[in-house]
C-alpha cells in the first residue's frame, strides 16, 4: 500500500469516528444535553451558555461495595403501625411505608410578614397491593392478600334533568368453582385486586387530608362548608389507584361525601404519570439504565447476582425470567408490600424452613433505592431524562403559580396532585435533591406560594415536612426563594407552556 493510500485509509477511518461522534452529539443536543468534558461537580444541560446545570448530588455508595458508616447508606425502616407523623423526614430513617408529610406537629411557619396565597402539592399514593407483575409465581398461602375489608366503588350516574340516581356499587373479587385457570400468584382465600389500594393505604390517604387541611385550610381560607369546589383543584392519573386516594384524602380534609369532580388528562398525554410520548427521553434512559450495558449500571447488579439466585429459589421465579433481574423493581415491590402490612417475609411454597431473610430484604431495598439514586439524580444523563419526561408537569406547575401570583384566572387557592414514584422521582431529579431515593408511600413535594408587602411574591419548597435540600444553588440557603428566580429555573429547561417540551422529546411540535 502506497503513503498515498496509507493517508486516504486514515483519513476515511478518522471521518468515520468523527461522524458518529457528531451524531452522538446531535443526538444528546436534541436533549438539550451538553457533553463535552466538563468540570467533575457540575454539567451542562442546556444547548446555550447560562442554562440550568446538573449538580451532583451528595455521595452515597453503592450497595455491596463495602458496608460504610451507617450515615452513608440508605435506611428505609417499613413499619406498617408508624404514623408518619413520627418519623422527622431523615433520610436515614425514612419509614417507606407511610412517608413524613406536613403535619401540624412539624409544620414551621415562616415570618408574620409573608402572606400565604397558593399551596400546590404533588404526592405518591399510599400503600397498596403490588402489581400483578411483581407477584411471585405461586404466593405464600400462609399470608394471603385479603382485601374483604374495603370496598373500591366502580359506577356511574347520570347527570340528566329527570334526577335518575346509581346504586353505589363495588367490586369483591371472587373465585369460580368451574373456573380451572387460576390468575398469576393467587393464593388460595385471596379477595385482592392487584394492585390496589388497602385500608391501610386509605387510612394513611384519610390521615394525611385531615394533616394537611389542619396546616394549610385556616390559612387559605378553605372552608370545608363553603365552595370548595371553586377554590380547589384534585388531580389523578388514569390509574384508579390515585383517585381512591383522592377520594379518601378528601374526605379526610373536607369531610365531604357526596360528588366530587378529579382532574384527569387524556392516558396517551397525561404529563401527572407521565405518559405522554417522548421517544428521546426513552432511549436515553436505556442508554444508561435498566436494560443497558452501562457500567454505571450493570455493576450493582453483577455483584447481586447470588442475591437473585437465593430468591429465586424461594420465590420460583425463573432465572430465565427476563424483568425480574434487569432491576430489583420486582423483588422490592413484592416484599415492601408484605411488610408494609405486617404480612412477614415469604418461605418457600412446601417448604417453610426456607424463607427470604431479613438480612435479604434488606439487601433487596438498599439495591432498589440505589436503582432510583441512580436513574433519576446520580447519573448525569438523569436531569435530561427526566426535564424531556416531565417537563410538561413542571410547565402546568410553573402557569399555576404565575396564575396565583397575578390574578390572571379565577382564584384557586389549592391544587392536590396525587401521582406514582415515578413522577416525584422525575421532579425530585429537576429540583436536584442532595440526597435522592425510592420514593415511598404517600410521599409529597409542596410549593408554597407567599407573598410579602405590595406584590413581592416567594416559593417555598417542602419534601417530607420540611424544606428541600438540593444541590440546586437556587434552593440552597433561604427558605424563600424569589418566584421570578424559580420560574427562570423552570423555564431554561422547559419553556413556557412546556414549548421547549417536544423538541427535547424528539418531537416536531
Amino acid at each position: 500500500m502506497s503513503m498515498t493510500d496509507t493517508a486516504k485509509s486514515m483519513f476515511s477511518a478518522a471521518l468515520k469516528v468523527l461522524t458518529g461522534f457528531l451524531t452522538v452529539i446531535m443526538f444528546y443536543r436534541a436533549l438539550g444535553v451538553l457533553v463535552p468534558s466538563l468540570p467533575a461537580n457540575v454539567r451542562n444541560v442546556g444547548v446555550m451558555e447560562g442554562e440550568p446545570q446538573w449538580y451532583k448530588p451528595k455521595p452515597m455508595p453503592m450497595p455491596l461495595r463495602g458496608s460504610g458508616p451507617p450515615s452513608q447508606r440508605s435506611k428505609l425502616v417499613f413499619e406498617p403501625n408508624q404514623d408518619s407523623s413520627d418519623s422527622l423526614g431523615d433520610m436515614d430513617s425514612v419509614n417507606w411505608c407511610n412517608e413524613p408529610h406536613v403535619t401540624p406537629s412539624t409544620y414551621v411557619t415562616p415570618p408574620a410578614e409573608h402572606e400565604l396565597v397558593y399551596v400546590e402539592i404533588i404526592q405518591r399514593h399510599h400503600r397498596r397491593t403490588p402489581y400483578a407483575a411483581n407477584l411471585f409465581p405461586v404466593e405464600d398461602e400462609a399470608s394471603p392478600w385479603d382485601c374483604g375489608d374495603v370496598a373500591l366503588f366502580y359506577f356511574g350516574e347520570p347527570g340528566g334533568p329527570h334526577g335518575e340516581r346509581s346504586a353505589k356499587t363495588y367490586w369483591r373479587v371472587g373465585e369460580s368453582v368451574v373456573n380451572p385457570f387460576k390468575a398469576p400468584g393467587m393464593a388460595a382465600g385471596g379477595s385482592c385486586h392487584f394492585p390496589q389500594l388497602t385500608r391501610e393505604g386509605l387510612e394513611d390517604a384519610w390521615r394525611h387530608g385531615r394533616d394537611l387541611y389542619e396546616v394549610y385550610g385556616d390559612k387559605l381560607g378553605l372552608d370545608p362548608e363553603g365552595a370548595v369546589e371553586e377554590a380547589t383543584r384534585f388531580r389523578v392519573t388514569n390509574n384508579v389507584i390515585t383517585s381512591q386516594v383522592a377520594g379518601t384524602l378528601l374526605n379526610g380534609m373536607f369531610g365531604l361525601t357526596g360528588p366530587h369532580p378529579l382532574q384527569v388528562q387524556d392516558k396517551s398525554i397525561d404529563s401527572l404519570e407521565p405518559a405522554y410520548s417522548c421517544p428521546a427521553a426513552d432511549a436515553l434512559a436505556r442508554s444508561y439504565g435498566v436494560g443497558s450495558s452501562d457500567p454505571a449500571w450493570t455493576e450493582h447488579l453483577d455483584r447481586s447476582r447470588g442475591l437473585f439466585e437465593s430468591l429465586d429459589a424461594v420465590s420460583g421465579v425463573s432465572a430465565d425470567a427476563r424483568d425480574w433481574h434487569v432491576s430489583w423493581d420486582h423483588y422490592f415491590d413484592n416484599l415492601a408490600s408484605r411488610l408494609c402490612h405486617d404480612k412477614g417475609l415469604p418461605c418457600k411454597v412446601g417448604d417453610p424452613e426456607t424463607c427470604v431473610s431479613s438480612e435479604q430484604a434488606g439487601e433487596v431495598f438498599r439495591l432498589g433505592d440505589f436503582e432510583y439514586r441512580y436513574l433519576y439524580r446520580e447519573a448525569p444523563q438523569s436531569l435530561a431524562m427526566s426535564v424531556a419526561s416531565f417537563g410538561v408537569w413542571v410547565a402546568e406547575l410553573a402557569q399555576h403559580l404565575r396564575e396565583a401570583s397575578t390574578g390572571q384566572r379565577p382564584k384557586i387557592l389549592y391544587r392536590h396532585n396525587v401521582a406514582h414514584d415515578g413522577s416525584l422521582a422525575r421532579l425530585l431529579s429537576i429540583l436536584q435533591v442532595q440526597e435522592m431515593g425510592w420514593p415511598g408511600m404517600g410521599a409529597e413535594v409542596v410549593f408554597e406560594l407567599y407573598r410579602r408587602g405590595m406584590g413581592a411574591y416567594f416559593v417555598r419548597v417542602l419534601y417530607r415536612g420540611q424544606r428541600l435540600k438540593s444541590s440546586l444553588p437556587l434552593l440552597q440557603g433561604a427558605d424563600l426563594v424569589p418566584l421570578g428566580e424559580l420560574l427562570a429555573y423552570f423555564d431554561g429547561l422547559v419553556g413556557k407552556g412546556a414549548s421547549l417540551v417536544p423538541n427535547k422529546c424528539g418531537i416536531a411540535s
